[in-house]
């Protein structure tokens, strides 16, 4: 952890940033290696440009900072004193007046509100580039954690699958992948619940399970993933319910072309845009470009959805470490979809894929 808050000091100051802010997330994590939630009661971790790294947090937390270094900003039960911790805290470290980054996907009202009373003249500008560079690329241990996912995700998809039977619902097949990845070694804190989209529900890519029956000729797209010590996997594969429209047959097959080409040209230095362009002109040629709705991947670590992002105007160029999705589909509204998504890392090779799982239909009923 001690490295990590290192190299977090020359990215503040190449941000023109005094300090980072962070609430209970991945950041946090990443940083401190401690485990908080989101709760009624704030709590903050505070790291500066000069090294210090200081939380604001309940009494009831604080046994958690035991033999960690970090400086300790204790408040009790009675709302009316918590913002006298904060205060306490921004004085101890001079960041009264000081460019304070915060995650703007992750920092509550609470919190800044909090910030902002106790440091009027501070200002908390985006500090969500500087997370980016620190996560974005990942170290072995990051990626043996990711690889264990995969195999968890894996194994619990093929267990899931065997309790398949023509008439359970979307509803009670994503329940078994729940249980299946618990069976197999997930954290109970899932990426995402699972989807599960058969039929038409299949044309929205981020449908949510519903009671809808598996049925004979039903094509229905699987999207799960793992939780291994906190880093994340996300897998996806379609499904042929006995004998399927002849034309979703021809779709599925584009769609694990457009798969094999985006994940063969990943190497280090191709921009991000690449990728996509190399999934999507496989769909495009095949006629079906404008039913590739979505960008071609996202990165995966601590979170489900994290830099670097493949998608068309994306010039950032890939390296050695980063980890994410290569996930082409096709959707075609009122009568189903077809996704098949892998997780990747950039090696000094080139890609490895992670995910092993084969990539066509997979024939159940």
């Amino acid at each position: 952890m001690r490295e990590r808050l290192t190299s977090l000091r020359p990215l503040l100051r190449q941000a023109g940033l005094d300090a980072l802010a962070l609430n209970p997330g991945p950041t946090l994590t990443y940083l401190t290696g401690l485990h908080f939630h989101l709760m009624e009661r704030p709590i903050v971790g505070l790291f500066t440009a000069q090294g210090q790294a200081a939380l604001v947090l309940p009494h009831l937390e604080q046994e958690k900072l035991t033999g960690t270094g970090f400086l300790a900003f204790p408040y009790g039960e009675d709302p009316a004193t918590w913002g006298k911790a904060f205060r306490r805290a921004l004085d101890a470290l001079g960041l009264t007046a000081a460019r304070i980054g915060v995650e703007p996907t992750r920092l509550r009202v609470l919190e800044l509100r909090y910030l902002e009373e106790a440091a009027p003249q501070a200002q908390f500008p985006s500090g969500a580039e500087v997370v980016a560079q620190l996560r974005l690329r990942k170290d072995e241990a990051e990626i043996e954690a990711m690889r264990r996912a995969v195999v968890i995700a894996e194994d619990a998809f093929r267990a899931a699958l065997a309790a398949f039977r023509v008439g359970m619902t979307e509803r009670e097949l994503a329940a078994e992948i729940v249980v299946q990845l618990l069976r197999h070694g997930s954290e109970p804190e899932l990426p995402f619940q699972p989807i599960v989209a058969a039929g038409p529900n299949g044309a929205n890519p981020h449908a949510t399970p519903t009671d809808r029956p598996l049925r004979p000729g039903d094509v229905v797209i699987v999207d799960w993933g793992a939780n291994y010590r906190g880093y994340f996997s996300d897998l996806t594969r379609t499904l042929a319910v006995g004998e399927v429209d002849p034309e979703l047959e021809q779709v599925a097959a584009i769609v694990a072309r457009a798969n094999a080409a985006g994940r063969e040209v990943v190497r280090p230095g191709l921009p991000a845009s690449e990728v996509d362009a190399a999934a999507r002109q496989v769909i495009a040629q095949a006629g079906y470009g404008a039913y590739f709705i979505h960008r071609t991947g996202h990165g995966l670590g601590l979170e489900v959805h994290e830099p670097p992002y493949l998608y068309a105007e994306n010039t950032q160029p890939l390296a050695v470490g980063m980890t994410f999705t290569v996930e082409p589909g096709i959707y075609l509204p009122g009568r189903g979809g077809v996704r098949i998504e892998d997780d990747v890392v950039v090696t000094p090779a080139g890609g490895e894929t992670l995910s092993t799982l084969p990539r066509g239909l997979w024939r159940v009923g």
